[in-house]
C-alpha cells in the first residue's frame, strides 16, 4: 500500500465513527447500552473474522468496516454506562481506569499479535482476536446490570425536552464534536510511528513496537492521574492543560533524534489517550441534565472528524512532501484550536450553571 492507501484503511476508523457515532446514543437510549453493546460486540467478532478471510484489498476494507461499526456501538455504549452508573464526582477516575485497561490491552494485544503472527500467522491472529471479543460480548451480558432508572433516558420526562432527539436543541451541543480532536495527536502518532521510524531512523518492527509500548505503559499511569485531577480541580483547566503539553511534543515529533522523538510520541500519545476518555464526562458536565446516550454520541463525532480525514490527510502530506513534518505541524494547530476551544467553553460553562444549562 502507498501512504494515502494505508491513510484510507486507518481513516476507516473516523468514516465509520462519523456514522455510527451519533446512532450509536440514539440506539442507547431506545434499547439499553447493555442490549446495544452486546450487538456491537457480535459484529465486531464477525468482522474480525472476515478481514481474516480476506483475499484483497477491497474485501479487506469491507470486513473491517463491519468490524468498526460494531467496535463504534460497543465503544458509545461503554462511556454511555459509565456516565449513568457512576456518580459525577467519581467519573473522571471511572474514565481514567476505562483509558488505563485500554492501554494496558493495546500493550498485551500488539504482544498477542506479534507472537499469534509468528506462529501461526496474521490471519489466525485475526481469529484469535475475534475470539477475545466474543468473550468480552459474554462477559458483559453477565456482569453488567444497568441503573434502574437510567439517566440515558432521564430527560424524557421533562415537558418540552422528550423525544429521540432532545439533546440536540441547544445550539452548544454543535461544539461539542469538535472536542473529539482532542486526540488528534496521539491518534496520528499511533498508526504511523512504524512508518515514521522506518523511513526517518531506518528502525525495524521491534524499534517500533517498543516505542508503542513505551507510550501506552506512560498511558496506563496517565489516565487514572488525570481523572484524579478532573474530579479535584476544574476539568476544562486539566484538558486544556493536556492539550498545551501536547503542543511542544507535537514540534519534538520532527526531531531526527530517536530518543527525543520517543519521548514526544509517548507525550502526544498518553496525553491524547487521556484526554479522549475525558472529554466525556466533561461534555456530560457541560449540559448536566441531557439524554447521555446522545450526548455521548455526539461527543464520539470528533474523533471521528480526525479520524478519518486526518490519517488521509497526513498520509497525503508525506506522498506530497516526502517527510512527516508537515504533517506534525498540521496536527499542533489542531492541538491549538482545542486548547482555545476548551477555554471557551469553560468561559460558557461558568456563564451558564447547570440549572440553566438543563432548562
Amino acid at each position: 500500500m502507498s501512504y494515502t492507501q494505508m491513510g484510507t484503511f486507518t481513516g476507516l476508523y473516523g468514516l465509520v465513527a462519523l456514522m455510527m457515532s451519533l446512532p450509536a446514543g440514539l440506539l442507547a437510549k431506545r434499547f439499553g447500552e447493555r442490549s446495544v453493546l452486546s450487538v456491537g460486540l457480535l459484529l465486531a467478532t464477525v468482522g474480525l473474522l472476515l478481514v481474516a478471510l480476506a483475499e484483497s484489498y477491497v474485501q479487506g476494507l469491507v470486513a473491517r468496516t463491519l468490524w468498526l461499526i460494531g467496535y463504534r456501538l460497543a465503544f458509545i455504549c461503554v462511556v454511555t454506562a459509565v456516565a449513568v452508573t457512576v456518580p459525577g464526582r467519581w467519573r473522571g477516575n471511572a474514565m481514567g481506569l476505562v483509558g488505563a485497561l485500554t492501554a494496558l490491552a493495546t500493550i498485551i494485544g500488539s504482544g498477542f499479535s506479534s507472537h499469534m503472527q509468528v506462529s501461526v500467522g496474521w490471519r489466525l491472529s485475526m481469529v484469535g482476536f475475534a475470539v477475545l471479543t466474543l468473550v468480552a460480548a459474554a462477559c458483559f451480558l453477565y456482569f453488567y446490570r444497568p441503573a434502574k432508572h437510567s439517566g440515558v433516558r432521564a430527560a424524557t420526562t421533562r415537558p418540552g425536552q422528550s423525544g429521540l432527539f432532545s439533546a440536540f436543541r441547544i445550539p452548544i451541543v454543535w461544539t461539542i464534536p469538535l472536542l473529539g480532536l482532542a486526540n488528534a495527536g496521539g491518534f496520528a502518532a499511533t498508526f504511523f510511528i512504524p512508518s515514521v521510524v522506518r523511513a526517518e531512523f531506518h528502525g525495524g518492527p521491534a524499534m517500533s513496537s517498543t516505542i508503542i509500548a513505551a507510550a501506552y505503559s506512560l498511558a496506563i499511569v496517565v489516565n487514572p492521574l488525570c481523572g484524579w485531577l478532573a474530579d479535584r480541580l476544574d476539568r476544562w483547566l486539566v484538558m486544556a492543560a493536556m492539550s498545551a503539553v501536547m503542543i511542544p511534543a507535537c514540534i519534538l515529533m520532527s526531531s531526527r533524534n530517536v530518543y527525543v522523538f520517543g519521548l514526544a510520541t509517548a507525550l502526544l500519545v498518553a496525553l491524547g489517550h487521556a484526554a479522549a476518555n475525558q472529554v466525556y464526562p466533561t461534555a456530560a458536565g457541560l449540559l448536566r441534565g441531557r439524554d447521555t446516550g446522545p450526548i455521548m454520541g455526539i461527543v464520539g463525532l470528533g474523533s471521528g472528524i480526525f479520524g478519518y480525514l486526518g490519517p488521509q490527510a497526513l498520509g497525503w502530506m508525506r506522498d506530497y512532501s516526502g517527510g512527516f513534518d508537515l504533517g506534525w505541524r498540521a496536527v499542533m494547530c489542531t492541538t491549538i484550536g482545542i486548547l482555545l476551544l476548551l477555554l471557551q467553553l469553560k468561559r460558557y460553562a461558568d456563564a451558564h450553571p447547570a440549572g440553566q444549562r438543563a432548562a
